[in-house]
């Protein structure tokens, strides 16, 4: 019987992308399938701490083996911007084309182009709470390039290639990609309890 965990966001892209890594490995549960429509507050300082929080709160309100993620994108120039509040870096509105101009402008006058995506997942398995972690370095063009992904994937090019995430498809970001790498963190930890998984 292949196990089911409930993943923790409301975003539909970041289900189709854990679910393309995952493949049949588990059952990945989104909100919106579960049943929960609520928007889960990230009000801390680390990606860690916003993980926790909000695979605590879908544990306590299901009681069921959940996990969650959050993503910054680090900027080096920019000490670490815009981190943590990635979605949110040119306001509450989660718009992402604002949140890329505004990145861009903030870059403009800096020959420093390095970066990183920083993906930390907190699991919580039979009450217990287990973290996971996945980088990928790269840097940001000036412009944006491709069509595909989302968020800051048209300026950000991962190293060992000359495209961007938003110029590749899933398969080819998932070659690079930090979310894939903090995934393959949880999944081998799940086989390894795969007998005691209920």
């Amino acid at each position: 019987m292949v196990t089911s965990f409930i993943f923790a966001t409301n975003n539909q892209h970041k289900v189709d992308e854990i679910k393309s890594i995952v493949g049949e490995k588990f059952n990945i549960i989104s909100l919106k399938e579960a049943g929960i429509d609520i928007d889960i507050p990230e009000p801390y300082f680390t990606l860690h701490e916003n993980a926790s929080e909000k695979s605590r709160v879908i544990h306590q309100l299901t009681h069921q083996n959940c996990f969650s993620e959050d993503t910054g994108l680090e900027v080096e120039a920019l000490q670490g911007e815009p981190g943590v509040k990635s979605a949110r870096y040119a306001g509450n509105e989660k718009d992402f084309n604002a949140n890329i101009v505004k990145l861009l402008k903030n870059l403009a006058q800096h020959k420093n182009r390095n970066a990183q995506f920083r993906t930390v997942i907190s699991l919580i398995l039979h009450n217990k709470e287990y973290l996971f972690e996945g980088i990928c370095k790269g840097t940001i063009i000036h412009e944006l390039k491709g069509n595909a992904g989302f968020g800051y994937d048209p300026v950000f090019v991962p190293e060992g290639s000359h495209k961007t995430f938003a110029e590749m498809s899933m398969d080819e970001k998932n070659l690079f990609s930090h979310r894939k790498k903090a995934i393959q963190q949880l999944t081998a930890f799940l086989s390894q309890f795969g007998k005691n998984l209920s």
